[in-house]
């Protein structure tokens, strides 16, 4: 179930609350699980209307909505492609640590092998 649902998910979770959101002065009656979160999305959204309006000459609301939507499509795709490339180096440096890890124990193994050795 989606975020905006009218009436609990079918796993039983509680009840949406409703919200109201101003965007691009339409006044929007939404329902979700959090009114606040709701509140952010809609004030981005306007915002990059907004945004558009006021950078562009069109005066349809249809044709800001759909340019505002690819504006944001675009910075999702980016921030996606960001964090994938962060992760990775993340999981390359845990396997650079780990072979790291293993290689000085191996020589602490070795090294204490031969203390015993001597001793």
């Amino acid at each position: 179930m989606t975020q905006f649902e009218s009436t609990a998910d079918r796993d039983g979770e509680a009840e949406t609350t409703p919200v109201t959101v101003d965007i691009y002065d339409q006044t929007y009656h939404l329902r979700g699980h959090d009114p606040a979160h709701i509140t952010q999305l809609a004030m981005i959204v306007d915002s990059k209307m907004r945004a558009v309006a006021a950078g562009g000459t069109t005066v349809d609301s249809l044709r800001v909505a759909v340019l505002a939507a690819l504006n944001i499509a675009d910075h999702l795709t980016r921030t996606e492609a960001r964090y994938r490339a962060l992760s990775g180096s993340i999981s390359e440096t845990e396997t650079t640590l780990r072979d790291r890890t293993e290689n000085l124990s191996g020589l602490l193994d070795s090294i204490l092998s031969e203390d015993r050795k001597i001793s």
